[in-house]
């Protein structure tokens, strides 16, 4: 199915509303599941168009990090990466559009935080991505660290964590900066260009992604400090267990694949001539972990073999891929625990 576009504007007071009402609006007998696999698609929300997590080819096709993310839960459930439906949705209004039922799944470089993993109705799934915060800044501006920011104007995006953490920073550091917000992150960023701040805040991923897409990447820096944790997850909404492991075990079946050394071009040769257990049960070939989920034996086979293993699928989006951003993953929190990373999956078992 060809992926389609929704783009939501709504006011954030109505928003709030809504989250406080979702409980009530997203009531049915029916499992997650039940209900997908009856659309006969996946719907699946990410932000607007941003290189490496998400963005648009020339037909107008999704791709990216998070993309694959969505792409995976379809192949787990349906066995085509391709029964999907891609909503772009607006930093205010996305958990609000999660929470009422109008997505399926979050997959938009959302933070996990403990807020709203308990008072908006969502359930945060696995970590994909690691980041943390930081600054970017006109390369000629004269500017070498975040805390030469004293009385700086900042570009940032309302409705984040991104904007909470830059409060904090500047009052814990008596750095009076001034907060330029927007709820549009290309606004942000024409601002931004255009002299209209002195800096722009956001994940440092984000950042990567913001500067990837400008007209002269090399007119601009990033800042060295990291002022925050950012643990990026995809999210659910609460009150269906079988559905949050749906979503947590195709992330881990990203990643276990990797740490197993099984990836898209080689799954088919391991699932018909491996002799390691563990990569036989993770493929379906023996045992029935399937049967927890609700899915067919070869649930984790149809991940690999449409989307690849979360290595691959970093280094196509993140790293130096043709389409990535460049954001290294040797030495970082995002490599796999037996490279000093924290990427790591339970056992398949």
């Amino acid at each position: 199915m060809k992926s389609t576009s929704f783009i939501t504007s709504v006011a954030a007071a109505v928003a709030v509303a809504a989250v406080a009402l979702a409980g009530a609006t997203v009531a049915s007998a029916k499992t997650t599941l039940e209900i997908v696999k009856e659309r006969g698609h996946l719907r699946c929300q990410v932000g607007q168009p941003s290189p490496g997590f998400y963005n648009l080819d020339a037909n107008g096709e999704w791709y990216g990090s998070d993309v694959s993310i969505c792409q995976a839960v379809a192949a787990a459930i349906f066995g085509s990466k391709k029964k999907l439906e891609i909503q772009s949705v607006s930093s205010q209004v996305r958990f609000t559009a999660l929470a009422n039922g109008e997505s399926d799944l979050l997959s938009r470089t959302a933070t996990w935080t403990l807020l709203r993993d308990t008072q908006l109705g969502l359930d945060f799934t696995a970590v994909n991505f690691y980041d943390g915060q930081g600054f970017m800044v006109p390369k000629d501006s004269g500017i070498t660290s975040a805390h030469d920011l004293k009385g700086a104007t900042v570009c940032v995006l309302t409705g984040t964590t991104t904007e909470l953490n830059l409060a904090d920073f500047s009052r814990v550091n008596n750095l009076n900066i001034k907060p330029v917000t927007f709820e549009d992150q290309n606004v942000r960023n024409d601002t931004y260009l255009q002299g209209g701040c002195d800096a722009l805040t956001n994940d440092k991923s984000g950042l990567a992604s913001n500067k990837a897409a400008f007209p002269n990447p090399g007119d601009h820096i990033v800042l060295p400090e990291t002022i925050s944790k950012e643990p990026l997850a995809p999210a659910v909404r609460q009150g269906d267990a079988q559905w949050f492991d749906i979503v947590k075990w195709t992330v881990y079946a990203l990643v276990g694949a990797e740490e197993l050394g099984v990836n898209k071009g080689n799954v088919d040769d391991m699932r018909a001539n491996s002799t390691n257990a563990s990569v036989r049960r993770m493929l379906g070939v023996e045992g029935n972990l399937h049967d927890g989920l609700g899915l067919s034996k070869d649930w984790a086979y149809n991940i690999i073999k449409e989307v690849g293993n979360y290595g691959e699928i970093y280094a196509a989006y993140m790293g130096s891929g043709k389409l990535g951003i460049g954001i290294g993953r040797s030495g970082s929190a995002n490599a796999l625990w037996t490279k000093g990373g924290l990427m790591y999956s339970p056992p398949f078992r």
